[in-house]
């Protein structure tokens, strides 16, 4: 999912789910930060380094890819990213152990994961409630790739199709992948910016959906591709009608936390919520722009009759960083890195129960507070003599 529905569409979602403006405005701020929260901006923060939800550019091309490396990158973008959807999956061929692993990490909707973290988030704050749809919504947008490195499930190929829907008629657009950076997308054309072609199986660049760009991230998209771990059959991916299933399952989930229905089950979805503005939805949903912002803000206004202010990084900065020690978890930010290392902490928990060795042992988040990650220790004194990983 792209910035502006991270925060205004989890913001609407809120809404409609029954929260306030400043709830909403909580959640929503909570939802975006998990695409922004950095070991160079915790280091900036002296915040604990392994409340990181992300990693920038730059760390990924300073990441080390030896195993204990590989188990880092995997347990920040599986965990939020990029979730599971069934760790005991089979291929439909038999395959290495560490291909197996790999495979079973592919992201999907509707998970054991997912219903975890929705759990996990109930009688918690704001900020846990956003990191949740983050991880929510992306399951969505970024279903059938892997967060960890992997050439044989992330990459892509040249059969890789834009669908275009008229009525009935269904043409179809040979989309191009192109490195360049700083070069936006070109809608008309089909050609989007990924990762350098590098053929390596654990190499960063088949982080993700990196080798597809920021084409599984916009709503508007439906296409077509022969992925090499689905044994090249045709895969169709509708991103309207996914995002429009994210935003109604966002309602459900959050109405779940409020307490407003009593459990949390997988594949429910509150359509009933959205009706009266379907029409608005559906029409931000399937415009296609490279920034949808204006339209989820206009949408956000029409919702609450206020407009949330917009996303900035520096919002909380300095009331975490005038807190006394003590009190730092008590402000926005400090809550916001608890409910991050109880996430990570669970995901990673439930990697290594499946006998998953990818994102490392694990220790659980045992509601007393966070205890760790038994390997992640040594992560954050092995870069620089000791300063942090």
């Amino acid at each position: 999912m792209n910035q502006e529905f991270h925060y205004y569409a989890t913001y609407c979602a809120a809404i409609l789910a029954g929260y306030s403006h400043q709830e909403s405005e909580k959640i929503g701020y909570s939802a975006c930060m998990v695409d922004f929260c950095t070991r160079t901006l915790l280091e900036k923060l002296g915040a604990p380094l392994n409340a990181a939800t992300t990693q920038l550019p730059l760390e990924l091309v300073d990441a080390w890819t030896d195993t204990v490396g590989l188990q880092d990158i995997t347990r920040i973008w599986s965990s939020f990213h990029f979730l599971p959807a069934d760790l005991y999956a089979k291929p439909k061929k038999r395959c290495s152990k560490r291909y197996l692993q790999k495979y079973r990490l592919i992201c999907g909707p509707n998970s054991d994961l997912l219903e975890k973290t929705v759990r996990l988030a109930k009688n918690m704050d704001e900020q846990a409630a956003g990191i949740a749809m983050h991880v929510l919504a992306d399951t969505w947008a970024h279903r059938y790739f892997a967060g960890t490195p992997s050439l044989v499930i992330n990459n892509t190929n040249p059969y890789f199709y834009e669908l275009f829907q008229n009525g009935d008629t269904v043409t179809e657009k040979k989309i191009t992948f192109r490195h360049s950076t700083g070069t936006p997308d070109d809608l008309d054309k089909s050609i989007y910016t990924c990762s350098i072609n590098y053929n390596s199986e654990n190499s960063i660049m088949v982080l993700g959906h990196g080798r597809a760009g920021h084409l599984p991230d916009y709503s508007f998209v439906r296409y077509k591709y022969l992925p090499a771990w689905g044994d090249y059959e045709e895969t169709v991916k509708d991103n309207p009608s996914d995002f429009r299933s994210a935003f109604c399952q966002m309602i459900y989930a959050m109405k779940y936390l409020r307490g407003v229905i009593p459990d949390f089950f997988r594949n429910q979805y509150d359509g009933e919520a959205v009706k009266p503005y379907s029409q608005q939805l559906d029409r931000i949903l399937t415009k296609r722009q490279l920034d949808a912002t204006e339209d989820w803000k206009a949408f956000a206004a029409l919702l609450s009759g206020t407009e949330p202010e917009p996303f900035s990084m520096e919002r909380y900065q300095e009331e975490y960083l005038r807190a006394d020690e003590a009190e730092k978890s008590n402000t926005f930010l400090g809550r916001f890195f608890v409910a991050a290392m109880a996430q990570k902490s669970m995901v990673t928990h439930n990697i290594y129960n499946s006998g998953n060795t990818l994102a490392g042992n694990s220790v659980e988040y045992d509601g007393k507070g966070f205890r760790g990650i038994r390997d992640f220790r040594m992560l954050l004194h092995r870069k620089k003599g000791g300063s942090g990983s």
